[in-house]
Protein backbone atom coordinates (compact mmCIF):
# COMPACT_ATOMS: atom_id res chain seq x y z
CA UNK A 1 0.00 0.00 0.00
CA UNK A 2 1.26 3.26 -0.92
CA UNK A 3 1.19 6.31 1.69
CA UNK A 4 1.89 9.80 0.22
CA UNK A 5 4.18 11.89 2.38
CA UNK A 6 0.92 14.48 3.23
CA UNK A 7 -0.87 11.29 4.49
CA UNK A 8 2.02 10.02 6.71
CA UNK A 9 2.49 13.56 8.86
CA UNK A 10 -0.93 12.84 10.23
CA UNK A 11 -0.73 9.33 10.40
CA UNK A 12 0.86 7.68 13.75
CA UNK A 13 3.79 5.63 13.56
CA UNK A 14 1.50 2.30 15.06
CA UNK A 15 -1.21 3.31 12.41
CA UNK A 16 1.46 3.16 9.48
CA UNK A 17 2.87 -0.04 10.73
CA UNK A 18 -0.75 -1.54 11.10
CA UNK A 19 -1.35 -0.43 7.37
CA UNK A 20 1.51 -1.82 6.26
CA UNK A 21 1.26 -5.40 7.04
CA UNK A 22 -2.44 -5.43 6.65
CA UNK A 23 -3.30 -5.48 10.58
CA UNK A 24 -5.49 -2.64 9.70
CA UNK A 25 -7.57 -1.56 6.65
CA UNK A 26 -9.00 1.89 6.33
CA UNK A 27 -12.76 0.53 6.99
CA UNK A 28 -11.79 -0.95 9.86
CA UNK A 29 -9.63 1.96 10.81
CA UNK A 30 -12.74 4.48 10.16
CA UNK A 31 -15.47 2.02 11.99
CA UNK A 32 -12.63 2.30 15.28
CA UNK A 33 -13.00 5.98 15.36
CA UNK A 34 -15.79 7.23 17.67
CA UNK A 35 -18.41 9.54 16.24
CA UNK A 36 -18.33 12.73 17.31
CA UNK A 37 -20.98 14.93 17.67
CA UNK A 38 -21.77 17.09 15.09
CA UNK A 39 -21.04 21.05 15.88
CA UNK A 40 -23.34 23.44 15.10
CA UNK A 41 -22.66 26.21 12.26
CA UNK A 42 -24.39 28.82 14.33
CA UNK A 43 -25.45 29.66 18.17
CA UNK A 44 -28.21 27.37 19.45
CA UNK A 45 -29.53 27.06 23.58
CA UNK A 46 -27.38 24.72 25.64
CA UNK A 47 -28.43 23.57 29.10
CA UNK A 48 -26.40 25.01 32.12
CA UNK A 49 -24.16 22.62 33.76
CA UNK A 50 -26.14 20.91 36.26
CA UNK A 51 -25.10 22.27 39.95
CA UNK A 52 -21.72 24.23 38.88
CA UNK A 53 -20.72 26.82 38.67
CA UNK A 54 -22.64 27.95 42.05
CA UNK A 55 -23.71 31.85 41.97
CA UNK A 56 -21.36 34.21 44.39
CA UNK A 57 -23.53 36.62 46.11
CA UNK A 58 -22.09 39.49 45.49
CA UNK A 59 -23.01 43.33 46.16
CA UNK A 60 -24.88 45.33 42.94
CA UNK A 61 -21.43 46.54 42.77
CA UNK A 62 -19.76 43.64 42.23
CA UNK A 63 -17.51 43.53 45.33
CA UNK A 64 -18.45 40.53 48.27
CA UNK A 65 -21.20 40.62 51.47
CA UNK A 66 -18.50 41.28 54.34
CA UNK A 67 -19.70 39.01 57.14
CA UNK A 68 -19.66 39.68 61.26
CA UNK A 69 -16.19 37.84 62.51
CA UNK A 70 -18.68 35.79 64.91
CA UNK A 71 -19.88 33.95 61.51
CA UNK A 72 -16.40 32.91 60.94
CA UNK A 73 -15.47 29.11 61.00
CA UNK A 74 -13.51 26.08 58.78
CA UNK A 75 -13.56 25.82 55.09
CA UNK A 76 -15.14 22.47 54.21
CA UNK A 77 -13.45 19.47 52.45
CA UNK A 78 -11.90 18.58 50.14
CA UNK A 79 -9.04 21.45 49.79
CA UNK A 80 -7.70 20.97 46.30
CA UNK A 81 -4.12 20.79 45.39
CA UNK A 82 -1.97 20.89 41.66
CA UNK A 83 0.49 17.99 43.71
CA UNK A 84 1.36 14.31 43.04
CA UNK A 85 -1.92 12.98 44.31
CA UNK A 86 -3.81 16.30 45.42
CA UNK A 87 -1.60 16.53 48.91
CA UNK A 88 -0.57 19.38 50.69
CA UNK A 89 2.90 20.44 50.11
CA UNK A 90 5.78 20.92 52.21
CA UNK A 91 5.76 25.08 53.04
CA UNK A 92 7.64 27.22 55.49
CA UNK A 93 5.44 28.83 57.73
CA UNK A 94 4.74 32.92 57.39
CA UNK A 95 7.84 33.73 59.59
CA UNK A 96 10.08 31.82 57.20
CA UNK A 97 8.35 32.87 54.15
CA UNK A 98 10.62 33.67 51.03
CA UNK A 99 8.59 34.87 48.45
CA UNK A 100 10.26 36.04 44.90
CA UNK A 101 9.41 38.82 43.57
CA UNK A 102 10.17 39.89 39.79
CA UNK A 103 9.06 43.53 38.82
CA UNK A 104 10.87 42.79 36.25
CA UNK A 105 12.34 46.61 35.74
CA UNK A 106 9.22 47.87 36.37
CA UNK A 107 9.28 48.62 39.74
CA UNK A 108 11.37 50.16 42.73
CA UNK A 109 11.88 47.38 44.47
CA UNK A 110 12.56 43.76 44.13
CA UNK A 111 13.41 39.99 45.17
CA UNK A 112 12.95 38.13 47.78
CA UNK A 113 9.92 39.12 49.99
CA UNK A 114 10.29 38.19 53.62
CA UNK A 115 7.43 38.33 56.51
CA UNK A 116 9.22 41.81 57.70
CA UNK A 117 8.34 43.70 54.57
CA UNK A 118 4.84 42.67 55.04
CA UNK A 119 4.53 43.59 58.72
CA UNK A 120 6.11 46.98 58.24
CA UNK A 121 2.53 47.73 55.95
CA UNK A 122 -1.22 48.93 57.73
CA UNK A 123 -2.43 45.22 59.10
CA UNK A 124 -6.42 44.33 58.14
CA UNK A 125 -8.92 41.65 59.17
CA UNK A 126 -11.67 40.77 57.27
CA UNK A 127 -14.84 38.24 57.36
CA UNK A 128 -15.60 36.88 53.69
CA UNK A 129 -17.52 33.94 52.31
CA UNK A 130 -14.57 31.55 50.29
CA UNK A 131 -16.71 29.64 47.56
CA UNK A 132 -15.33 27.58 45.26
CA UNK A 133 -17.10 27.08 41.86
CA UNK A 134 -18.76 23.93 43.17
CA UNK A 135 -21.07 23.76 46.45
CA UNK A 136 -17.67 22.45 48.32
CA UNK A 137 -15.25 23.50 49.51
CA UNK A 138 -17.06 26.51 51.14
CA UNK A 139 -16.66 28.98 53.90
CA UNK A 140 -16.90 32.20 56.11
CA UNK A 141 -13.59 33.12 56.77
CA UNK A 142 -11.58 35.52 58.84
CA UNK A 143 -8.50 36.68 57.19
CA UNK A 144 -5.89 38.32 58.75
CA UNK A 145 -2.84 40.35 56.78
CA UNK A 146 -2.53 43.39 54.18
CA UNK A 147 -4.33 45.26 51.16
CA UNK A 148 -2.48 43.92 47.76
CA UNK A 149 -2.88 47.72 47.07
CA UNK A 150 -0.24 48.62 49.64
CA UNK A 151 2.02 46.08 48.74
CA UNK A 152 2.13 47.20 44.95
CA UNK A 153 2.61 50.41 46.35
CA UNK A 154 5.54 49.72 48.66
CA UNK A 155 7.21 47.62 45.40
CA UNK A 156 6.60 51.26 43.51
CA UNK A 157 5.30 49.95 40.81
CA UNK A 158 4.84 51.69 37.40
CA UNK A 159 1.71 52.74 36.24
CA UNK A 160 2.11 50.65 33.20
CA UNK A 161 2.11 47.69 34.97
CA UNK A 162 -1.14 45.69 34.10
CA UNK A 163 -0.70 42.42 35.31
CA UNK A 164 0.47 39.93 38.08
CA UNK A 165 1.57 36.53 37.67
CA UNK A 166 0.87 34.37 41.29
CA UNK A 167 3.21 30.92 41.30
CA UNK A 168 2.40 28.70 43.85
CA UNK A 169 4.56 25.61 45.87
CA UNK A 170 2.49 23.45 44.01
CA UNK A 171 2.40 24.20 40.32
CA UNK A 172 -0.26 26.22 40.33
CA UNK A 173 -0.80 29.55 38.80
CA UNK A 174 -2.85 32.65 38.25
CA UNK A 175 -3.06 35.77 36.24
CA UNK A 176 -4.48 39.02 37.86
CA UNK A 177 -5.25 42.29 36.37
CA UNK A 178 -3.67 45.00 38.67
CA UNK A 179 -7.28 46.67 38.52
CA UNK A 180 -8.59 43.66 40.15
CA UNK A 181 -6.04 43.56 42.58
CA UNK A 182 -5.78 47.00 43.92
CA UNK A 183 -9.41 46.56 44.75
CA UNK A 184 -9.85 47.35 48.50
CA UNK A 185 -11.23 44.07 49.20
CA UNK A 186 -8.17 41.84 47.76
CA UNK A 187 -5.66 40.76 50.21
CA UNK A 188 -2.25 38.85 50.70
CA UNK A 189 -2.93 36.89 54.10
CA UNK A 190 -1.39 34.69 56.37
CA UNK A 191 -3.79 34.46 59.33
CA UNK A 192 -6.59 32.38 59.42
CA UNK A 193 -9.83 32.89 61.77
CA UNK A 194 -7.18 34.30 63.99
CA UNK A 195 -4.55 31.57 64.09
CA UNK A 196 -1.65 31.24 61.35
CA UNK A 197 -2.73 29.81 58.35
CA UNK A 198 -2.37 26.16 57.84
CA UNK A 199 -0.35 24.72 55.47
CA UNK A 200 -3.53 22.73 54.19
CA UNK A 201 -4.87 26.46 53.81
CA UNK A 202 -2.16 28.09 51.89
CA UNK A 203 0.91 28.85 54.05
CA UNK A 204 3.38 30.93 54.18
CA UNK A 205 0.67 33.58 52.27
CA UNK A 206 -2.02 33.16 50.00
CA UNK A 207 -3.54 35.93 47.95
CA UNK A 208 -7.45 36.37 48.83
CA UNK A 209 -10.08 37.82 46.51
CA UNK A 210 -13.24 37.38 48.26
CA UNK A 211 -15.48 38.50 45.19
CA UNK A 212 -13.59 35.46 42.70
CA UNK A 213 -14.44 31.82 43.09
CA UNK A 214 -11.53 30.55 45.56
CA UNK A 215 -9.35 28.76 42.72
CA UNK A 216 -8.30 32.56 42.41
CA UNK A 217 -7.27 33.16 45.61
CA UNK A 218 -4.29 31.15 45.30
CA UNK A 219 -2.83 29.28 48.20
CA UNK A 220 1.23 28.95 49.47
CA UNK A 221 2.57 31.89 47.18
CA UNK A 222 5.86 31.25 45.82
CA UNK A 223 6.54 34.34 43.40
CA UNK A 224 5.22 37.22 42.03
CA UNK A 225 5.66 38.46 38.67
CA UNK A 226 4.40 41.57 37.55
CA UNK A 227 4.66 42.58 33.67
CA UNK A 228 2.72 44.62 30.83
CA UNK A 229 1.46 42.57 28.80
CA UNK A 230 0.22 40.00 30.00
CA UNK A 231 2.67 36.80 30.04
CA UNK A 232 3.05 33.62 27.93
CA UNK A 233 0.33 31.22 29.08
CA UNK A 234 2.46 27.78 30.31
CA UNK A 235 2.06 24.21 29.22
Amino acid sequence: MTISRRKAIYLSGSTLAGLSIGALKPETLRAATPRQEDWPDQLVERPRREGFPVDLPLEPDGSAPEHDASAAGPITPPLMWRSEWRQTPDVAGHEDMAIRIDTRGLGRLGGTLRFSDLEALPQVSRTFLMQCGAPNPRGIVTWGGVRFSDFAEMLGLHPGVHYCRFDAVDGHYVDEDMTTLTHPQVMLAWMMNGEPITPDHGAPLRLVIPFRYGNRSIKAISGMTFSTPALPARG
